[in-house]
């Protein structure tokens, strides 16, 4: 039996999910990783002394599984897994890659929240979403991530709603720019100039560290503080559209 509190994170093979993992490990968490690519989150389970479950969260299977490995008691839910597919104007929408989004970054969020609740209730626990500034203003290409981080966003005020005799924290991180692994090279679907044309002469972008030291902080407030919600940028970005580069 563990003495340490448990957090599951899903979304842990790589870039924040990672590194919110190990940040957790080094905060005293007994850290369940959650992705879809077993090998990568074995090793990182093994690095920090956690537990690894292999969880594709559009899966009912894979959802009720991480579930099971978790057991009757929850500290710490982080929603993490999530994507930005395509970069396309709404007119000409790959109304494919929307419906992916969607199943990802919201339905995904519902189905590990609901599944876990029982637990997290049970643990007093907090449930961190992982959102975006694209789920507080619009940006040209951005349609059907924007649209799914609105509906994130949405999610996390209305489940705050719907538990506040309960006690669970709900709270939401939207990060701007995020220099993370494998995020602009998914959603230019692995054209790498298009991937380094996001941060181009930017010089300082947020880290994937730099979110998990937020989510940890998030999660070790007091138990009666709820942090509804922290948007975080680089001092680079002042807002969606301005951002400064060095030519």
């Amino acid at each position: 039996m563990t003495t340490r509190p448990v957090a599951v994170v899903t979304g842990a093979s790589s870039g924040i999910g990672a590194a919110t993992a190990r940040d957790l490990g080094r905060a005293g968490f007994e850290v369940v990783c959650a992705a879809r690519r077993l090998d990568r989150v074995e090793a990182l389970a093994k690095e920090i002394d956690g537990r690894a479950v292999r969880c594709d969260v559009t899966s009912a299977e894979d959802v009720a599984a991480l579930t099971a490995a978790v057991g009757d008691r929850l500290d710490l839910l982080v929603n993490n897994a999530g994507g930005a597919f395509g970069f396309e104007p709404v007119a000409e929408a790959d109304l494919g890659a929307w419906r992916r989004m969607y199943e990802v970054n919201v339905i995904g969020v519902a189905a590990v929240t609901k599944s876990l609740l029982p637990a997290l209730v049970a643990g007093r626990g907090t449930i961190v979403v992982m959102g975006s500034t694209a789920g507080q203003v619009a940006y040209e290409g951005g349609g059907g991530y924007v649209a799914a981080k609105h509906a994130v966003k949405a999610v996390v005020d209305t489940l705050r709603l719907e538990l506040f005799d309960q006690p669970v924290r709900v709270c939401e991180i939207a990060p701007g720019m995020v220099r993370s692994e494998g995020f602009a090279l998914t959603r230019f679907d692995g054209d790498e100039a298009k991937a380094e044309a996001v941060y181009a002469g930017v010089a300082e972008p947020l880290t994937s560290q730099d979110v998990a030291e937020i989510v940890t902080w998030v999660a070790t407030r007091p138990p009666h503080v709820n942090i509804d919600r922290l948007t975080v940028r680089p001092r680079a970005q002042a807002a969606q559209h301005k951002v400064h580069r060095v030519q």
